[in-house]
């Protein structure tokens, strides 16, 4: 049954056009996306969701633990220093670089292997945790995905997620960027990962756990937010990429609005409350 203390809300999909999208076609767009820029650059300020969502699902030293759509590292950092046996994988071998310059730094073993979120080389009932903070939630096949993430954790592991919710700040960020550059008709959403009735869709029959989180961004001022995100951050660096002059002026301004809007930061910085949601999941 799961457990919330706040409501979440649930989206529409995108794409409402009823036409079969092919996901592979999908797939190769994004993995070039998330390839562009530098996404460890943003990554690294999110280490606090790895250190908690290692908390979450209350891991154990020793431990076998995948971490899914690793990044640049986080979870598997996170679990690394609580001495369990680690393996994150990604399939942008770029980043699993960067995850290794700072697994390297901070003298932490960790097995490192480029894989799909969709179809892990690894066998049934692998590992006792799998994880995945910001990364399965993208997967173009929700369910396949899903299933595979239950498919290589034992019965009576657990599954840890952190996923952005549809209203919360980077909910709010992708509408923006779709109003300019609409997603791939007939994907579902990655925000819907931030919604219970979807996680209870794709984790129906197992014990499912889910906590309103926030992470706060803080940067020095919104024009610094929007630099590092459009030099940086995959999705909005392609977005920009893809409009015209007079386009890429629509999107910035749409962003800053919502910058301004969300802002607690006060005239002289930024921190902007990001929700996003804390899932484990007890495999049965």
């Amino acid at each position: 049954m799961a457990q919330t203390t706040a409501p979440l809300s649930q989206p529409t999909t995108a794409g409402a056009s009823g036409q079969e999208p092919d996901l592979g076609a999908v797939k190769a767009r994004q993995q070039a996306t998330w390839s562009t820029g530098d996404y460890a650059v943003i990554g690294t300020t999110l280490q606090i969701v790895g250190e908690r969502l290692c908390e979450a699902v209350d891991l154990r030293a020793g431990e076998r633990v995948l971490d899914v759509a690793a990044g640049n590292g986080n979870a598997s950092l996170a679990a690394a220093r609580r001495w369990a046996e680690v393996t994150a994988t990604d399939y942008v071998g770029a980043l699993l670089d960067r995850a290794r310059e700072r697994a390297a730094a901070d003298r932490l073993t960790i097995a490192f292997q480029e894989a799909d979120a969709e179809a892990l080389p690894f066998e049934a009932a692998s590992f006792d945790v799998v994880l995945s903070t910001f990364g399965v939630m993208f997967t173009p096949d929700q369910d396949r995905a899903a299933s595979e993430l239950l498919r290589v954790c034992r019965t009576g592991g657990r599954i840890g997620l952190a996923n952005w919710t549809p209203d919360g700040f980077i909910g709010q960020i992708f509408k923006a960027i779709g109003k300019h550059v609409p997603p791939p008709a007939g994907v579902r959403s990655p925000a819907l990962w931030g919604t219970q009735a979807r996680l209870q869709e794709l984790f129906a029959g197992h014990d499912l756990s889910i906590t309103p989180q926030v992470f706060n961004f803080r940067y020095r001022s919104a024009h610094h937010w929007l630099d590092v995100f459009e030099a940086y951050y995959g999705p909005a660096h392609r977005a920009f990429a893809a409009l015209p002059a007079d386009g890429q002026g629509a999107l910035r301004d749409d962003i800053m609005d919502v910058l301004a809007r969300m802002n607690r930061g006060g005239s002289d910085t930024l921190i902007v409350p990001s929700d996003y949601v804390e899932v484990v999941v007890t495999k049965r």
